[in-house]
């Protein structure tokens, strides 16, 4: 027994106080890696689970300075849309605004706002559009907005009641935002469509996206003022068929989702995407080891996901017996990706804003969340009441309902069968789960989630004596604790209101 190393994880261990030369919190960066070509303004992750990060946590995530990663637990083309929606959220120009005909009519018109999930308020008219609705390069011929939908009849034709161009107020694809904003505030606009010499649409800029980047500077962003956003894949049939999908759409990483990355599957996957998209970022992972580190960047990683097993709704450590905890396992992979110059992603484990600052200090550049996000308002899934309480589902994909709807979607039942497969009703037999149901306290906007946890990691950079996380990661000033100081790192002896 004697020869087998002790493993901790975070609640083993705290870190030790320095003097702090920081005088406010907000002058403390947190600009980090998430992977080797994305930057972010703070390490907060939005795990890919079908019960927290879809299209609506993936914006709140990049507007807050982190970044979501879509799950993969549904169709190509739902995962794709996805994408689209958070890329269309925001940008300096929207490349390809929506477009209509003049000859649509008023029904057709709200019913393809219904179908974009209330992401379009307003149609330009162009003479022809492609089959995703864009009329980029077409001549414009108008606007119509939700204003001019209000009263009028179903069957009112767009020419009708559209806003034509004589009476809309243009702009050469060159403008600056800066004289972008003056034109809009001037003419009191909320939409400036830009245009060549010879009126054929090339953009549009808005008022809202002006403000949005105002209010909210730390948001992560790409070239084109885009917010950022990864998506999960597989390592089984049709995974490269979704990469390829994904990058098109324009995902900015994409994180392979398999429970154990250091086997044939994750090592040829990860190789497989790279040689096939090199030009886009891939986080490979699960593992625990540094020889899992060292084969994953080997086939192209471009950071690396470490934690197997430590997740709240994880069994996999009680099933398996396999796993190292999160603390120990984090020291070992970090050492091996400062010598790889990747970074690493601590997924799973955090229950507490501290055990962030404790995650940076042991080397991790990120931390991925799951429990910790789920609940909120962006949270996929409905919130119930039980037992007084309003709550939330939160499942892990590893877990028994998470694995049968996976697999019924392989099979078809979704609408999207393979050729030449067979539709059958999975066998339950077949499946061995490795995560658990549960629920979690509904906890309002997600902003709010962000903004104490980064007030905590804030405060706990100040009292290592640090001014960023940069200067925090690694530092690895760790001291062990007992039961009694952990009961007393915590409250004690009080009642709590």
């Amino acid at each position: 027994m004697d020869d087998f190393p002790l493993a901790l994880t975070f609640g083993d261990v705290l870190l030790r106080p320095h003097l702090s030369t920081v005088r406010s919190r907000r002058e403390i960066s947190l600009v980090t890696l998430f992977s080797k070509n994305i930057e972010l303004n703070n390490p907060i992750v939005a795990s890919n689970m079908d019960t927290v990060c879809e299209a609506n946590m993936a914006i709140e995530m990049a507007r807050n300075g982190g970044i979501g990663v879509l799950h993969r637990f549904l169709s190509v083309e739902d995962q794709v849309a996805m994408v689209k929606q958070v890329k269309r959220a925001e940008s300096h120009v929207v490349s390809e605004p929506f477009c209509c005909p003049p000859w649509w009519t008023v029904a057709r018109v709200r019913k393809a706002k219904e179908e974009l999930a209330c992401v379009c308020g307003s149609f330009l008219v162009t003479d022809r559009q492609d089959k995703n609705m864009s009329g980029v390069g077409e001549v414009l011929l108008g606007i119509v907005t939700t204003r001019d939908l209000l009263f009028s009849s179903e069957f009112d034709r767009v020419e009708k009641i559209m806003t034509p161009r004589s009476r809309l107020v243009t702009a050469s694809p060159n403008i600056t935002m800066q004289e972008a904003k003056g034109l809009l505030l001037s003419r009191r606009l909320e939409k400036m469509p830009l245009v060549d010499c010879e009126f054929r649409l090339r953009g549009l800029i808005t008022s809202k996206d002006i403000v949005l980047k105002e209010q909210r500077p730390f948001a992560s962003l790409d070239r084109q003022g885009q917010l950022l956003v990864a998506a999960a894949i597989g390592v089984k049939e049709g995974y490269l068929h979704r990469a390829k999908a994904l990058a098109n759409a324009g995902c900015d990483a994409l994180v392979i989702d398999i429970a154990h990355g250091h086997s044939t599957l994750g090592i040829e996957a990860t190789k497989t995407i790279k040689d096939a998209i090199p030009d886009i970022d891939i986080v490979a992972g699960n593992v625990a080891t540094d020889e899992g580190v060292r084969a994953l960047v080997d086939a192209g990683a471009d950071a690396i996901k470490v934690g197997v097993g430590p997740g709240s709704i994880c069994i996999t450590r009680d099933v398996t017996g396999c796993g190292v905890p999160q603390l120990t396992a984090l020291l070992e992979c970090v050492e091996e990706a400062d010598l790889q110059g990747v970074p690493i992603i601590a997924d799973g484990g955090i229950r507490k804003s501290g055990d962030i600052t404790k995650a940076i200090a042991a080397g991790a550049s990120t931390v991925m969340l799951g429990s910790m996000l789920s609940g909120t308002d962006e949270a996929p899934g409905d919130t119930i009441t039980r037992n007084g309480r309003k709550v939330k589902v939160i499942r892990g994909m590893a877990g028994f309902g998470a694995s049968v709807g996976k697999s019924i979607r392989e099979q078809g039942d979704d609408g999207g069968a393979r050729p030449g497969k067979r539709k059958r009703d999975p066998d339950p037999f077949d499946l061995v789960p490795e995560g658990v149901e549960a629920i979690v306290p509904a906890k309002g906007p997600v902003a709010s989630v962000i903004r104490d946890l980064i007030g905590g990691l804030k405060s706990g950079i100040s009292y290592c004596g640090e001014t960023s996380l940069t200067s925090l990661r690694g530092k690895k000033n760790f001291v062990r604790m007992t039961a009694a100081g952990r009961q007393e790192s915590s409250h004690h002896d009080v009642q709590v209101m």
